[in-house]
C-alpha cells in the first residue's frame, strides 16, 4: 500500500508538509491550491505556495511535493502548469473537488464536475504543456450534488491522460458529512484503467482494511486524520496503526509554531499552532487541556512560554 498527504487548504501548508513527512511512510505530499483565473503568475507565487522547489521539489525528509492548480480556463491552467514545471515542480496536480462555496461560484473546484468535457479540455491542455516526465495526476469528488456522472468524469480525465486520479468519496453536497462512499470507488475501478487513489474517512487501521476491501485500492490519500494523529501515516504504513502516543505529539508542538514563526511570523505561528491544537484535541484529551489553557493568550511571547511551560 501507498499513502498521499491531502492537499487541505488552510492547513497543509510548508511547514506541515515538512512536520507530516518528517515522520515517513508517505509517497507524496501536495500543495495547497494555486488559484488560476486568466493570466500566467508570477513565479514568486509558486515559490511561496511550494518553497520545496528550492529543494529540488521535496520536503526536507525527501518526499516528493506535487503543485495543485485549480481553475476552469483551459489555457490559463495549461500555461501555469508549463512555468511550475519549468520551476521544477516534481508533479502537477489539478483540482476537481474543492467544495468550497467561492470557489464554486467562480468556476472551480467541484462545480467542474457538472461538465465532463470541461474536465477533459482542461486536463488534456495541462498534460500537453507539461513535459512528458512531469506526473499529472487530478484530485475529483464523485460529483456536485450526487454521483450521477462520476464515470463519465472519471473516464474524461483517463482519456486526458492523467497519471493517477484520486477521487474523494463525497459529493460537493455532502461536503465532509460521514460517511464516505467507498464502494462507488469500486465501481469507478472497473471502468478506467487509470489508478485510483481512495480518499475520505481513513482514522486508523480499521478504516484502511475496510476501505481497501471494498474498493479494491492500494492506494490511499489521507487528509483529516493526519491532523489528530501526524504519526498515522507512518503507522499505516508500517501495518501497526495505533492512537498517537502524547508523548510523541507533544514533542512536535514547540518546534511546529518555531518553524512558523521563522516562516511566517509569531502572530501567524500563534493562530497556527492553534488551529492544529485543535484537531489534536479531537482525539486526545492532553491536546484537548492544553488548548484550553493556551487558547487565551495572543502575544506570540506569552504563548511560547506557556507552551513550554506546560509542556515540559
Amino acid at each position: 500500500m501507498k499513502f498521499f498527504i491531502a492537499p487541505m487548504e488552510g492547513v497543509m501548508d510548508f511547514v506541515f508538509r515538512d512536520l507530516i513527512t518528517s515522520r515517513g511512510g508517505a509517497e507524496q505530499a501536495t500543495t495547497e491550491f494555486i488559484r488560476i483565473t486568466s493570466t500566467r503568475l508570477p513565479d514568486r507565487v509558486f515559490h511561496r505556495y511550494c518553497p520545496e522547489l528550492k529543494m529540488g521539489s521535496r520536503t526536507r525528509s525527501g518526499t516528493p511535493v506535487y503543485i495543485q492548480l485549480l481553475g476552469g480556463k483551459s489555457l490559463p491552467m495549461a500555461e501555469n502548469a508549463a512555468r511550475a514545471a519549468e520551476l521544477g515542480a516534481y508533479g502537477i496536480d489539478l483540482n476537481f473537488g474543492c467544495p468550497a462555496p467561492t470557489v464554486n461560484r467562480h468556476d472551480g473546484g467541484a462545480s467542474l464536475l457538472k461538465t465532463p468535457d470541461r474536465l477533459f479540455e482542461i486536463a488534456n491542455a495541462v498534460r500537453q504543456a507539461v513535459p512528458a516526465t512531469i506526473p499529472v495526476t487530478a484530485k475529483m469528488r464523485l460529483g456536485f450534488d450526487s454521483p450521477a456522472l462520476v464515470f463519465e468524469n472519471a473516464r474524461a480525465l483517463s482519456e486526458a491522460g492523467m497519471e493517477r486520479i484520486t477521487i474523494h468519496a463525497r459529493t460537493k453536497t455532502d461536503g465532509y458529512k460521514p460517511p464516505a462512499h467507498w464502494e462507488w470507488i469500486a465501481k469507478v475501478r472497473e471502468q478506467i484503467k487509470t489508478p485510483i487513489i481512495a480518499n475520505g474517512e481513513i482514522w486508523n487501521a480499521a478504516d484502511l482494511e475496510r476501505c481497501h476491501q471494498i474498493t479494491g485500492c492500494d492506494l490511499f490519500m489521507i487528509g483529516r486524520g493526519i491532523l489528530r494523529s501526524p504519526n498515522l501515516i507512518a503507522e499505516l504504513a508500517q501495518a501497526q496503526a495505533r492512537p498517537q502516543a502524547w508523548s510523541v505529539t507533544q514533542k512536535m508542538i514547540l518546534p511546529f509554531f518555531d518553524a512558523n514563526s521563522d516562516y511566517r511570523n509569531p502572530k501567524a505561528a500563534v493562530s497556527k499552532s492553534k488551529q492544529w491544537l485543535k484537531y489534536l484535541s479531537f482525539a486526545s484529551p492532553e491536546a484537548s487541556e492544553l488548548f484550553e489553557q493556551v487558547k487565551i493568550l495572543r502575544e506570540p511571547s506569552d504563548y511560547r512560554a506557556g507552551l513550554e511551560r506546560l509542556l515540559n
